[in-house]
């Protein structure tokens, strides 16, 4: 049995496991719970990573208010004069700056001499990156008249003004979605833009040109008819087809080819000897191998708030090399982003959030952003979300191992205790993968779905086992005990040894003549078999009338019918069900053949104490006092006068409607107090004139003995059994009355009739 009911927990518990696992996935899949994942979990991971070390290649020249007070110019840097523009390119370019990129809009010509420094300026530089901004129109679109409309978007590309955007080593766009959206990811091929590489890529395209020659060596290693396609000069490709066709080049290749990248990492790996190539070129190499094999979008891993990058303003970038040490920083090499950078406020038109946006309103510029994304690429660094499949396993077995966990536990404190630490353990994890190396684990689904969802399903799961098993406890309890009773229990469990009650009570009971003679006939499963029709048809009688059977043993059984005081309708419905006791009996008899159940029944009514008697680990619940003690003896009497049902006069008392006759006045054994029977034969509207009148000459008769005229008693009692035939009463009073005759009782006598026997 405990091996059954441990698989069977098991199997409930694997079930819920399953549906947790099942439905965190499904949760998964939806928009507003990956945006969950974005918004909470990672900026939950980002938190409690805090700021970390930004590479030392990527600068931030930041146009911002204070460059704007020094070269007294407006706030507004879309005015500001470009020759100043020019000034910083060429400061920029005499310091060594490998990638110069402007997060900066030149569509329109301005100023004619000051676009033309600018122009020059890019032109003699030669690294220099323009940034194009983006317009999309929706435009509707239909098959034909009155079909239903669509919209589509077009998106254009703005290139800087002609003179300008020639002059520049590319131009490439860079699109951010603005507040109140946060910028979690970036693209470094811009969908929707025919796939074009955006103006970070460009600059690390640029940044890493000193690796080309081996970029297109390794990929002849791996795939040879695939490098054939690149030149092998990128200054010559550059000057040819320009930067932006030889990076759509190399896309090409790789997305022809999804497996080309993880066999160029792994043949760089292989690389002999080892010392042919330095770390930093092999960091570079393994940074352009990953971003051509990498999706379109990645996940910006961001080093902290506004300014974590390296970042110099516009007006002290002015004034590099003037100084005799050559300035605070040393721009050889570096990767140099100009654009609008400071404490911004959400107003500010290139102010975008974040996961470091602050709460008083400060955001990050998008030049900071672009940085970020640069130096993504170069530290091969971004935020990498865990794979599709290691996604599911997390989130299958995951919640398997929540729901088992809740589901197997004894009680929910533990439940709660062994989720809690099991997420703290996973969620330590996580944050120790982010911090290491990126690498995002789902945070929200795990915790804030799976975790409750599988203790509360757990909990309910259990709740609702535990009421069904209460349920089928309290209705297996109101076969022996009344509802009441089994709501107090339910309530209570002390009740049973504490709690009772005295009312006013009818007490029915009854039993089988000659019980002891019919089992010897039967068998045991015979006999439990024919006593539970036997059963079956007298409770039917007791239920129907209101009243309640609180007692069974063998072949007897005791009803009740109580209130909190005395009441006439409640005797009345006890005298009603014993009657159709006597009929169901009698029904019962027909029915089956060779045996024959006749049934006794005695009633009495009066205070009785209901509640539980017992002691230690045994109770039963039931009536006690006098009145049922009455009961059982009364019943007991018919087996002296023959008769089928015996009620006290304090039932009687007051009721009509039925055919009664006095039989006696009896001391019965144990009692002090002599008690009054009637013999109860039928309803009023059921009784005949044979019987009535058999009635009347019991009771003449019944006079004559209470006068102690034995023979007129005796010759009325023979005319009363003329009338009604086979009748006990008559005929125990006849032997009595000859009893008598010859042994007269002691006087002073009253008319009570000892019995000294049950």
């Amino acid at each position: 049995m405990g091996t059954r009911f441990m698989k069977s927990r098991l199997l409930k518990a694997i079930l819920l496991g399953v549906l947790t696992g099942i439905v965190g996935l499904a949760v998964s899949l939806f928009d507003f719970s990956r945006n969950m994942e974005e918004n909470i979990g990672l900026g939950l991971l980002f938190t409690l990573r805090g700021v970390r070390q930004a590479p030392s290649d990527v600068v931030v020249v930041s146009i911002d208010k204070a460059s704007s007070e020094h070269l007294n110019v407006p706030d507004n840097p879309d005015k500001w004069p470009r020759s100043l523009h020019a000034r910083v390119v060429d400061t920029l370019a005499a310091q060594g700056a490998t990638v110069v990129s402007f997060d900066v809009h030149f569509i329109e010509p301005r100023s004619p001499e000051d676009d033309i420094l600018f122009v020059r300026a890019v032109r003699k530089a030669g690294n220099v990156v323009l940034a194009e901004p983006l317009t999309a129109r929706e435009v509707p679109s239909g098959d034909a008249e009155g079909s239903q409309a669509s919209e589509h978007s077009i998106v254009k590309i703005i290139k800087p003004f002609a003179p300008l955007a020639q002059s520049a080593v590319a131009t490439a766009p860079f699109v951010l979605p603005r507040i109140p959206f946060k910028v979690n990811q970036y693209w470094t091929f811009q969908t929707g833009a025919g796939d074009s590489p955006t103006f970070p890529v460009v600059a690390f395209q640029l940044f890493t040109k000193r690796v080309y020659g081996e970029f297109v060596r390794l990929l002849e290693t791996v795939s040879p008819h695939q490098s054939g396609k690149l030149p092998r000069d990128a200054e010559a490709a550059i000057q040819a087809n320009g930067i932006v066709r030889l990076i759509r080049d190399i896309r090409d290749i790789f997305e022809s080819e999804p497996s080309l990248a993880g066999s160029m990492l792994k043949a760089l790996e292989r690389r002999d000897p080892p010392s042919s190539i330095d770390e930093k070129r092999k960091r570079l190499l393994t940074s352009l191998i990953t971003l051509y094999g990498g999706s379109n979008r990645w996940y910006a891993n961001y080093y902290g708030p506004p300014r974590t990058i390296t970042t110099i303003p516009y007006y002290r970038a002015l004034q590099l090399g003037e100084r005799a040490d050559g300035g605070t920083i040393d721009m050889k090499g570096k990767a140099v982003f100009v654009g609008l950078s400071e404490k911004l406020l959400a107003e500010r038109k290139d102010s975008f959030y974040t996961v470091f946006s602050q709460a008083n309103g400060v955001f990050i510029g998008g030049v900071e952003i672009a940085a970020t994304a640069f130096a993504n690429m170069l530290e091969d660094s971004p935020v990498k979300p865990v794979g599709f499949y290691v996604h599911i396993l997390i989130l299958v077995a995951g919640g398997i191992l929540v729901g088992m966990l809740c589901r197997m536990s004894a009680s929910v404190v533990v439940s709660a205790a062994g989720v809690v630490g099991l997420g703290a353990v996973y969620f330590v994890n996580a944050a120790y993968q982010f911090n290491a190396s990126g690498t995002w684990y789902p945070i929200v689904i795990p915790l804030f779905v799976q975790a409750p969802l599988g203790y509360f399903g757990a909990v309910v799961w259990n709740y609702v086992e535990t009421n069904k098993e209460r349920q089928h406890i309290r209705k297996a309890l109101a076969y022996y005990v009344p509802d009441e009773v089994v709501d107090q229990l339910a309530k209570n469990i002390l009740d049973m040894k504490q709690g009772g009650q005295t009312v006013y009570g009818a007490c029915l009971f009854a039993d089988v003549a000659g019980y002891t003679t019919l089992s010897e006939k039967l068998d045991p499963q015979q006999l439990r078999d024919l006593m539970h029709k036997y059963f079956e048809a007298t409770f039917e009688p007791i239920k129907k009338h209101g009243g309640l059977v609180v007692n069974l043993k063998g072949d007897s059984f005791l009803a009740i019918w109580k209130a909190a005081r005395a009441e006439a309708g409640l005797r009345r419905q006890a005298c009603l069900a014993a009657l159709d006791v006597a009929k169901a009996v009698h029904q019962f008899n027909r029915s089956i053949e060779n045996l024959n159940l006749p049934t006794r029944v005695g009633v009495h009514s009066g205070q009785i104490f209901l509640g539980n008697i017992g002691a230690g680990d045994h109770y039963e619940y039931g009536p006690t006092g006098d009145t049922v003690n009455t009961a059982s003896r009364m019943d007991g009497l018919n087996k002296y006068l023959g008769t089928e049902i015996l009620i006290s006069g304090e039932v009687i008392d007051q009721l009509d409607g039925f055919l009664t006759r006095e039989v006696g006045t009896f001391r019965l054994k144990g009692k002090a107090q002599p008690i009054v029977a009637y013999e109860l034969l039928c309803r009023m509207e059921e009784s005949d004139e044979k019987q009535q009148r058999a009635c009347a000459t019991f009771i003449e008769a019944f006079s004559a003995f209470r006068r102690q005229s034995w023979d007129e008693a005796k010759e009325k009692f023979h005319q009363s059994i003329e009338y009604s035939g086979q009748d006990g009463p008559p005929q125990f009073y006849i032997k009595l009355c000859e009893q008598y005759k010859t042994n007269p009782p002691e006087e002073p006598w009253e008319g009570v009739v000892p019995l000294e026997e049950k």
